[in-house]
């Protein structure tokens, strides 16, 4: 199992909205704010001093009826330092954002997550039938045990080659037309496989869809970061890599529904395919990326003037028709001047190593630590034993308090839970074998640990991490590192397990585990709250 983790917030209406209250009489010079500091915006504003997000207290509950019998969830900001010299002023109407334009620029690309997380469900299925002289549906099911692992890991190897592009090409694509290329290959992918009318041809199917996979886990978290309010930034992230979780599921149960039908595997694999087909016909009709445009404006790479355009109406289609002409175009000015800043003294693209240098290795640092440490402690060979509804319910766990309890937390927290259940692991097979409850506790307090930290927050601070102008790189690294690792100890683990036995395995794991919560505390920021340039300005320096 590749990439688990966590993602949809809760059963929140689509016509809920957050908004930022009427601000209160000024009582004295210390209690006055900018309108500007008042604003939430999708696009990065340069802030005076950066606004923290605090949730009204009792006497304003959190969800409240507005007029029209519609909830309304109010968010109150606090501007700290030195108050406003920000451009423009913004009424309480233009600091609003509604949930029902933010559903659709979220789901689509989360279905590359299911689309993922699918194949790891119906594989398992897949390779029971592909292989069976009665339901098999073909001449040549007598697979070796070789063979029988190429159709199994193909797509993963295949994942491999799509990160591998992603890292020439995606910014040239830019974030929706990769995961449109993406669901191409999903769709692509799954018809070869399902129509496969030999093993080369199964193997080249099941290649072509994991190369969608590696486009597809690169290009979901980079759209949905760029796209979402900063404020509900770390619950769409992680609700994508719950909808991982959903595939997986949805996989399992295509599977167990034709396992016993001839050539069941080939409806195992083809399934995908209209699934796909909605997510490129989805993402085909949503804006490109707000950032994006304007990275590329100032990169010299289109023009300034038809991509400002572009970025005002990407911007007016996520945030709704109704925020005003001046917020829109005060916002895209304000990122123009941030990316413009970051790019002082340099050349306007950069080089492809660029990524290992100043704070973009930092970013990488961070990021690349944590998909590296959530693969070697054990995560694709424990996870196999575990029951996927409870990584769901653990998975949702994250999604709800990623934004209030904030990453660090549950990344410490869960990683303890995560150490401590691989020693337990250890003990069982080493001395308490006679004792079968502490094997079975320890396998749930290691998916539970696991879903509510490194599973969902690895991937949302990897895509909130790097620089704008590494963005895209940074991620594609980040995303080979994770299935690079995640092939590498798939790999291992049987014969590691042969050679050291299961208990030294699980405590050579845990020592791992021990080393990745020392990595996430001396190394790991906060991000909670902050928009991606703040990220940028304040972390990364």
């Amino acid at each position: 199992m590749a990439t688990l983790g966590g993602l949809f917030p809760s059963s929140v209406a689509a016509s809920t909205a957050i908004r930022a209250p009427a601000p209160a009489a000024p009582t004295g010079a210390s209690n006055r704010q900018s309108p500007h500091a008042r604003r939430f915006p999708v696009l990065g504003r340069r802030v005076p001093a950066m606004a923290a997000l605090r949730v009204s207290g009792a006497a304003e509950p959190l969800l409240r009826p507005a007029a029209g019998g519609h909830p309304r969830l109010r968010v109150r900001t606090h501007a700290q330092g030195e108050g406003g010299a920000g451009r423009g002023a913004s009424t309480e109407g233009d600091a609003a954002f509604s949930w029902a334009p933010i559903i659709l620029p979220f789901f689509f690309p989360a279905l590359g997550g299911l689309l993922f997380g699918y194949d790891i469900g119906a594989t398992s299925g897949a390779t029971i039938s592909v292989q069976s002289p009665d339901l098999s549906g073909t001449d040549w099911f007598s697979l070796s045990s070789l063979q029988l692992g190429l159709v199994a890991s193909s797509s993963l190897y295949g994942a491999l080659g799509g990160s591998l592009l992603a890292y020439r090409i995606a910014d040239f694509l830019g974030r929706r037309i990769e995961l449109v290329t993406a669901a191409a290959l999903y769709i692509l992918g799954a018809l070869v496989t399902g129509f496969a009318p030999n093993f080369v041809a199964l193997i080249i199917g099941r290649v072509l869809y994991g190369i969608g996979i590696g486009l597809a886990m690169h290009g979901a978290p980079l759209y949905i970061a760029e796209t979402s309010p900063s404020q509900i930034r770390g619950t769409l992230i992680s609700l994508k890599e719950l909808f991982i979780v959903l595939g997986i599921l949805l996989g399992y149960s295509v599977g167990s529904l034709e396992i016993d039908n001839v050539g069941g595997w080939r409806y195992m694999f083809g399934f995908s395919a209209p699934l796909a087909a909605i997510m490129a016909i989805g993402m085909w009709t949503l804006p490109s990326s707000p950032r994006w445009l304007l990275l590329r404006a100032v990169q010299g790479k289109a023009s300034m003037e038809d991509n400002k355009k572009k970025a005002i109406q990407a911007l007016r289609t996520l945030r709704g028709r109704s925020t005003s002409e001046k917020v829109l175009t005060d916002d895209v000015e304000d990122t123009i001047v941030s990316i413009k800043a970051a790019y002082a003294g340099q050349e306007a693209e950069g080089n492809v190593w660029e990524v290992f240098e100043g704070a973009s290795l930092k970013a990488f640092t961070i990021g690349g630590g944590l998909v590296l440490f959530q693969q070697i402690t054990g995560q694709p060979s424990v996870l196999y034993y575990a029951a996927s509804i409870l990584q769901l319910l653990m998975t949702g766990v994250a999604v709800f308090k990623v934004d209030d309890v904030g990453r660090r937390p549950l990344l410490i927290g869960g990683v303890g839970g995560i150490a401590l259940s691989l020693f337990l692991l250890a003990a069982y097979y080493k001395i308490l074998n006679g004792f079968p409850f502490v094997a079975v506790g320890a396998l749930l307090l290691y998916v539970g640990a696991y879903q509510v930290s490194f599973g969902p927050i690895s991937w949302l601070m990897v895509s909130e991490i790097f620089p704008l102008r590494t963005r895209g790189r940074g991620i594609s690294l980040a995303v080979l590192t994770n299935f690079g690792s995640n092939a590498l100890v798939t790999f291992a683990f049987s014969p590691l397990k042969e050679f050291l036995g299961p208990a030294n395995i699980f405590f050579l794991f845990g020592v791992i585990a021990v080393l990745s919560l020392v990595f996430v505390i001396l190394v790991v920021p906060e991000t909670k709250g902050l928009s991606l340039e703040e990220i940028e300005s304040k972390i990364l320096k």
